[in-house]
C-alpha cells in the first residue's frame, strides 16, 4: 500500500475543513489524523450532513403532533393514519450531482429517498420531485431537462413506484445549479417501524445489498460547497444507481425485518459507510468497530480512504440479532444480493477501523455524530420589496390574448412531456395522475382511505420576501392537498439556498425558516422530515431561496374526493375568498410586463385555515367534487385550468375592479368551487355560517372560457396554447427568451 499522504493546509482545505475546525479535530483526537481520518471528518463534518449553519434554526420549527410519530431526526418522519397503519415520507435535494450528471445525478436522488423510507420499514408507495432549472435559452437548459427527467423516470419507473405529481420551474438563477427535490412516501405498520439507533455490546454489524466502488467517493463534500471552474473535475463523487437491486434489496429488507433480526438499521447515503456507521452508534451510545477486508468490494485496490467515503448506491448497514445471522444471511443470498458481517457494536465509544490487520482510523464517535461544528451564522433582515399597486400598470387591451400567453409560458405551461415519461399507476392505486392539485393514491388493502401528497414552493416570492415565501409554501401545499378532500396531515422540507456565509442569503434562510414555522403552526401542519441543501452558488450566483414544502394527506373515504376537473355541465362556480388584487411578483407582471418585482402576497394564516376547512367540508359532504386552488397567474389561469381538465367551458364574471388584478392577482387563500345547482343554497348558507367569502362566478356550458367583460376564448385555443410549449422546447422547435434575471 502506498504511504500516507502528508495532511498540509491545502489537503484540509481541499476536504472542505476551516483551519479553525481542524484545529478543533486536532484538539479532539490529541494528534494529527489519518488521510482516513481526515476523510471522516471531512464527511461528518461538512454542511451537508452535518447541518452545522441550519440546525440552530431547524430547532425553531414546529414538528409535534397528534399523528405524529417520528419527527426529524431519522432516515424519515412517520405519521399514524390510523387502524394501526402510519405513512412514511421525506424529501432530499440530489442538486449539485443533477448539475454535474444529470441522468445519474437525478436517478441516484429518487434512489436514495425509496431508501430512506424502506430502512424504516415501509414500502414506497409514491414518489413526487420538484425540479428548477435556468432559463429555456440557456445553452445547458434543455439537456439538463432531458438528462434529470429520464433519470427520475428511469428509476422510479424500474425499481416499481408511482410518480403522482411535482414541480418543474425555470428561471436564470438556475442557470449555473439546477435543483432536483426528491420525495417519497410509504405505508408501515405502526408496530413494526424501525430505527437507527443501535443497541447492545458486541453485536454483528452487518453490511446489506450492492458492492462497494469508487463511485460517489467526496459526493457530500461537493455537495457543501460553491461550484466555479472546477466543474468537470467533481463528475466522479456522481453516484451510479442501478434501480433493480434497489428493487431486490426492498424485498430482502421488507423479508428480513419480519423476522425479528433486525436491531437497528441505517441506509448508506451521503458519505457511505462513515456516515452510516457513525449516526448508528452515536444515537445508541456505543461504540462501532469496522474490518474494511469484510466488505464487498466491486474494484481492485480501493484504500481505506475510498471505502469509507464511496457513495456506491443500493447499499445499508444494519445491527444484527447474533441468533438470526443465518435466517437472515438466507434472505439476502437468495435476492442476489451482499450479506457480511463487517464489525461489531463496542461500548468504548469508539470509532475505530480496521484494514489489513491496522488500525486506520480511531476516533470519538459522539463527537463525530453529535457535535459537528454549529454555527450562528451572521445575517441581515432582508429589504422589503415595494408594493406594484394595480393603478400603476396599464390595462390590457386584450386578455385573452395574454391569457394565452400566460398558459403557453414555461411555468405555467403543461408538464404532460415530464409526466407522461414516468409511469404514474404502477402498483395499481393512483386515483389522481398528475397535473391537478394534488396526487392521490389509494391505501391498499383498506376498504376506504386514500393518501394525497403535494409540494410547492414560489421561489419568486421567497426572494422578494422570504417570511411570506415561506408561510405561502405552506399554506400553498396545505391548500393542494385540502383541493382534493384531504385533511393535511404532516409535512418534509427542501432547504435550498446559497451560501451561507454571506449575511444576506443567511437571511433569506432565517426569514424563511420563521414564515413556514408560523403557517406550520397556524395550519397544524408540523415538518417531520427534511433535509437542508446550501451553497447552491456557481462563481457567487446563489439560486432564488427555494423553500420546497412537500405535504401528505389523509382522505378518509375515498369516494369523497375532488378534482380540477370534475366540474359537470350546469354546474355554479363559486370563489372562495377575495377578488384578485395583488400583482407583486406574480406570473403576469413578469409574462406581459416583462417586469419581476413588486411584495409578495400577503398570506393571512388564519383566512387560509378558515377557507381551507369551509372547503374540505364541502368536498367531504359531496357538495363539491370538482375544485381548484388558485396560484400562479391567479383566477383566470385557474378557471382555464379547470376548463382543459373537464373539456367544459364556462362562462363567468368577476367582480369591480382593475382587469389585470381580477385576473391575474395572486392573492391567497382561494378556490373555485364546481357546486350543482340543487346545492348552491346549501353551500351559500354555510359559507355565511362559516364567515366565509363566497361569490358566484357563473355557471359551466359550452366550450368557451368566457370570463365578461374580459376574455372569451375557445377551451380548444386554450388547450393548444397550454400543451404546446414543453414539447415545442424540448424538441429545439422553440426557445423562449430568458425572463429577466
Amino acid at each position: 500500500m502506498s504511504a500516507e499522504p502528508k495532511i498540509t493546509p491545502d489537503l484540509v482545505a481541499s476536504h472542505g475543513l476551516k483551519p479553525d475546525e481542524y484545529e478543533r479535530v486536532l484538539s479532539l483526537i490529541g494528534r494529527e489524523p489519518t488521510i482516513t481520518e481526515l476523510g471522516i471528518f471531512s464527511a461528518m463534518w461538512n454542511e451537508h450532513c452535518s447541518y452545522k449553519s441550519s440546525k440552530r434554526w431547524l430547532r425553531t420549527l414546529p414538528t409535534k403532533g397528534a399523528r405524529v410519530i417520528q419527527g426529524p431526526g431519522e432516515n424519515a418522519g412517520v405519521v399514524d393514519i390510523g387502524d394501526g397503519l402510519c405513512v412514511v415520507f421525506k424529501m432530499e435535494s440530489h442538486n449539485h450531482p443533477s448539475y454535474i450528471e444529470p441522468y445519474q445525478g437525478a436517478a441516484t436522488g429518487v434512489g436514495g429517498i425509496l431508501r430512506d423510507v424502506f430502512t424504516m420499514g415501509a414500502r414506497p408507495i409514491a414518489a413526487m420531485n420538484a425540479l428548477r432549472f435556468g432559463a429555456p435559452d440557456h445553452p445547458k437548459t434543455r439537456h439538463l431537462v432531458a438528462g434529470v427527467v429520464a433519470g427520475v423516470g428511469g428509476y422510479g419507473n424500474s425499481f416499481g413506484v408511482p410518480t403522482v405529481g411535482g414541480e418543474v420551474n425555470f428561471h436564470p438563477r438556475y442557470n449555473g445549479n439546477c435543483l432536483v427535490n426528491a420525495f417519497a412516501a410509504g405505508l408501515a405498520r405502526t408496530d413494526a417501524i424501525f430505527y437507527s439507533e443501535a443497541k447492545g455490546v458486541g453485536l454483528p454489524v452487518v453490511y446489506l445489498g450492492a458492492k462497494t466502488g469508487r463511485d460517489g467517493v467526496g459526493g457530500a463534500t461537493m455537495a457543501s460547497a460553491e461550484f466555479d471552474e472546477t466543474i468537470e473535475e467533481k463528475r466522479p463523487t456522481v453516484q451510479v444507481g442501478d434501480p433493480f437491486t434497489e428493487k431486490c434489496l426492498l424485498e430482502a429488507c421488507l423479508e428480513l425485518m419480519k423476522t425479528g433480526a433486525v436491531i437497528a438499521i441505517q441506509d448508506m447515503g451521503a458519505a457511505g459507510l462513515t456516515c452510516s456507521a457513525v449516526e448508528m452508534g452515536a444515537k445508541g451510545g456505543l461504540g462501532i468497530e469496522l474490518d474494511l477486508d469484510k466488505v464487498p468490494v466491486r474494484e481492485a485496490r480501493m484504500t481505506p480512504y475510498e471505502m469509507m467515503l464511496s457513495e456506491s448506491q443500493e447499499r445499508m448497514l444494519m445491527v444484527l440479532e447474533p441468533s438470526r445471522q443465518d435466517v437472515a444471511e438466507a434472505i439476502f443470498v437468495k435476492w442476489g444480493l451482499d450479506f457480511a458481517v463487517v464489525g461489531r457494536t463496542t461500548d468504548d465509544l469508539r470509532f475505530r477501523i480496521l484494514f489489513e490487520g491496522r488500525e486506520v482510523a480511531n476516533l470519538p464517535i459522539k463527537e463525530l455524530g453529535d457535535e459537528a461544528p454549529e454555527y450562528d451564522r451572521p445575517w441581515v433582515e432582508p429589504k422589503p420589496a415595494a408594493v406594484v399597486h394595480p393603478a400603476d400598470l396599464d390595462e390590457q387591451s386584450d386578455y385573452g390574448a395574454a391569457l394565452l400567453t400566460i398558459l403557453g409560458s414555461p411555468d405555467i405551461s403543461s408538464r404532460r412531456w415530464v409526466f407522461e415519461q414516468y409511469d404514474t399507476l404502477i402498483q395499481g392505486n393512483s386515483l389522481q395522475r398528475p397535473g391537478g392539485d394534488a396526487g392521490v393514491v389509494r391505501v391498499d388493502g383498506h376498504p376506504t382511505k386514500a393518501l394525497a401528497f403535494s409540494s410547492d414552493v414560489t421561489p419568486r416570492y421567497c426572494e422578494a420576501d422570504p417570511f411570506e415565501g415561506g408561510a405561502q409554501a405552506v399554506a400553498e401545499c396545505w391548500r393542494n392537498l385540502t383541493a382534493v378532500g384531504a385533511e393535511p396531515l404532516a409535512a418534509t422540507d427542501n432547504l435550498n439556498f446559497g451560501n451561507p456565509e454571506k449575511p444576506e442569503i443567511m437571511g433569506h434562510f432565517v426569514k424563511a425558516i420563521e414564515g413556514i414555522g408560523a403557517a406550520c403552526t397556524a395550519l397544524g401542519f408540523p415538518i417531520v422530515s427534511g433535509n437542508v441543501s446550501l451553497y447552491n452558488e456557481t462563481h457567487g450566483k446563489a439560486i432564488l431561496p427555494t423553500p420546497t414544502i412537500g405535504g401528505v394527506g389523509l382522505i378518509e373515504d375515498r369516494t369523497r374526493m375532488a378534482t380540477i376537473g370534475g366540474m359537470k355541465e350546469h354546474d355554479i362556480l363559486f370563489l372562495v375568498g377575495a377578488d384578485g388584487s395583488h400583482l407583486g411578483s406574480s406570473i403576469y407582471l413578469r409574462e406581459i410586463e416583462g417586469r419581476e418585482d413588486g411584495a409578495a402576497p400577503h398570506v393571512d394564516l388564519e383566512a387560509e385555515k378558515r377557507h381551507g376547512d369551509f372547503v374540505r367540508g364541502l368536498i367531504r359532504g359531496r357538495l363539491a367534487l370538482g375544485c381548484h386552488d388558485l396560484s400562479d397567474g391567479g383566477l383566470a389561469v385557474a378557471l382555464a385550468e379547470m376548463c382543459m381538465a373537464s373539456g367544459l367551458g364556462m362562462q363567468v364574471k368577476v367582480g369591480e375592479g382593475y382587469g389585470h388584478a381580477l385576473l391575474f392577482g395572486e392573492d391567497q387563500a382561494r378556490y373555485v368551487i364546481a357546486i350543482d345547482p340543487a346545492h348552491a343554497g346549501t353551500v351559500v348558507r354555510s359559507a355565511e355560517a362559516a364567515g366565509v367569502p363566497l361569490r358566484e362566478l357563473g355557471v359551466a356550458q359550452g366550450d368557451r372560457l368566457g370570463i365578461a367583460p374580459y376574455v372569451d376564448v375557445s377551451v380548444a385555443d386554450l388547450t393548444v396554447a397550454h400543451e404546446s410549449w414543453f414539447p415545442d422546447f424540448m424538441s429545439g422547435t422553440v426557445v423562449e427568451p430568458a425572463a429577466a434575471a
